[in-house]
């Protein structure tokens, strides 16, 4: 998907950007030494494209075991996650991902139009660095949420946020926009990228992860592993009528397993992230 090119400009700004005003908000401005690695990393990626692969009202993570007790969800990569997913079952199946090692889960609340839910065309799924220390693959089994299903206002753009796409004159929102013709519609989630090095899950989903600020990990959550963005990209202009399953346009937020072929994670990481190269998609 030719846009994420600039996209990933736009989402390096925010990121990076929001890491830094977080650092001086706290009164501790970076050193040069520090913006100077900041600048180093910024655009350091391997990318993820993947198709649609299929939508149902489970939750694996927040209602496991438990089908149809969630919102309707949307997913890509893993072709087979459902309520009843075991990390052997992800790990056995296939992936509607173009890099045939990333079979991790990755989901999001459907868009509805009305009553009816609207297919996404496909997701982008940056991996980026988001710390001067070296990054760390995510252990197998790796569960996290971000953003807030329940938010009835709007949610730090550095979380989530609604946009049309690159290369469409229209400022990235908590609302979503109207798209001009020949645009799309797109959610993007930021996923925290600081691990505390013992939990693969917690009681609310979240508090075993942490966002890295100004290219650090709080003591707490010492381990630096990748930055993920998901992209969903829709085949709709955007505009009134529009929600998400999880209620209204604020509640925007995304799930990701950890279930990739651990030897292609870790040759990403190695071969990308850790050598500060822009990788890229495939």
């Amino acid at each position: 998907m030719r846009p994420h090119r600039l996209g990933l400009a736009v989402s390096t700004l925010v990121l990076v950007g929001g890491a830094l005003a977080a650092v001086a908000l706290a009164g501790s401005a970076p050193t040069s030494s520090r913006s100077t690695a900041l600048r180093k990393i910024a655009g350091v990626n391997f990318i993820s494209n993947c198709a649609f692969s299929h939508q149902n009202n489970d939750d694996l993570i927040v209602y496991p075991g438990q089908p149809g007790l969630s919102h309707l969800h949307q997913y890509v990569g893993n072709n087979s996650t459902n309520a009843f997913s075991t990390q052997s079952s992800l790990l056995a199946a296939t992936t509607s991902c173009r890099r045939t090692a990333d079979t991790a889960s990755y989901w999001a609340p459907a868009l509805i139009s009305g009553s009816t839910p609207i297919t996404p065309l496909d997701a982008t799924i940056y991996y980026r660095r988001a710390t001067v220390k070296a990054v760390h693959p995510f252990p197998q089994g790796l569960k996290m949420i971000a953003g807030d299903s329940h938010a009835i206002a709007p949610q730090s753009m550095r979380i989530t946020y609604w946009n049309c796409g690159v290369f469409a004159d229209v400022a990235s929102s908590s609302t979503i926009p109207t798209c001009p013709a020949g645009s799309n519609l797109r959610l993007h989630v930021f996923f925290p990228s600081c691990w505390d090095g013992k939990n693969l899950d917690s009681s609310d989903h979240k508090s075993h992860m942490a966002y890295a600020i100004g290219g650090r990990c709080p003591k707490s959550h010492p381990v630096s592993v990748p930055a993920i963005e998901l992209i969903m990209k829709y085949p709709s202009l955007g505009g009134p009528g529009l929600q998400l399953s999880s209620g209204g346009q604020y509640s925007g937020h995304g799930d990701f397993v950890n279930a990739w072929k651990q030897p292609g994670l870790k040759q990403l990481v190695k071969r990308c992230l850790n050598a500060g190269i822009r990788c890229g998609a495939r």
